[in-house]
């Protein structure tokens, strides 16, 4: 009987290590691919990558309370949250309402001068490395999540979905500037990107302030 809580224990620090792994790999990916994409995105002036750039900034903060989170759940996995946490979320969620407002304002100064980007061949690259980023990414937070039976672990999987969802909207507008020149493509992804930043946003405040959010697949989780 101890040989099996010992087992028990063992396998629950492993999954543990492997959801703290995720959450670095989550951080370090996305310090990445917002340099790329922010200095790519000012150098061919599409816009879309540019804010695609900067909400994956925005990601490092809320990965960084994720990473935290885990470690608070390893020794204890019915802890509630501490205040690094809650004011990772908050700082998270201003970011987010800031740069919503931001690509909205630029996006709005694109359309008054009939702005067009120089090429989005780089974003159509970029989306399509996130995108399968994202994708493995989400399959073994989803995996640890549900073998840990921890709901938190699995609401991070659901704001990685935000993410591919965010690569999906920067391929669409990439791809089909690269297609039609048309400008209003471009601008048409860096609004949608606002919208998509306005919404973490606002379930970043909410999540620190300790009420339940619905992930992108549907399901509500309580942090």
């Amino acid at each position: 009987m101890k040989n099996r809580t010992r087992m028990s224990e063992t396998t629950k620090d492993a999954l543990y290590t492997w959801a703290s792994v995720l959450a670095l790999i989550t951080i370090f990916y996305n310090v990445a691919e917002g340099l790329i994409s922010v200095f790519l995105g000012l150098e061919d002036e599409t816009y879309a990558l540019l804010g695609f750039g900067l909400d994956s900034f925005v990601e490092v903060i809320s990965g960084i309370g994720i990473w935290h989170m885990i470690k608070r759940l390893r020794l204890n996995s019915t802890s509630p949250p501490d205040r690094f946490e809650q004011q990772a979320l908050r700082v998270t969620g201003s970011a987010f309402y800031l740069l919503a407002c931001g690509l909205i304002l630029v996006s709005c100064i694109n359309v008054y001068h009939g702005h067009k980007p120089e090429t989005t061949f780089w974003g159509i690259i970029i989306a399509l490395v996130s995108i399968i980023t994202m994708g493995v990414l989400i399959y073994y937070k989803v995996t640890v999540g549900r073998r840990l039976n921890s709901t938190a672990i699995l609401a991070d999987a659901n704001c990685t979905k935000a993410c591919l969802y965010l690569s999906v909207i920067l391929l669409i507008a990439s791809a089909g500037y690269e297609l039609t020149g048309l400008g209003g493509i471009d601008t048409a992804g860096a609004v949608m990107i606002a919208v998509f930043s306005f919404r973490e946003g606002r379930e970043a405040f909410q999540k620190a302030q300790g009420k339940p959010t619905c992930g992108c697949s549907g399901g509500c989780h309580e942090l």
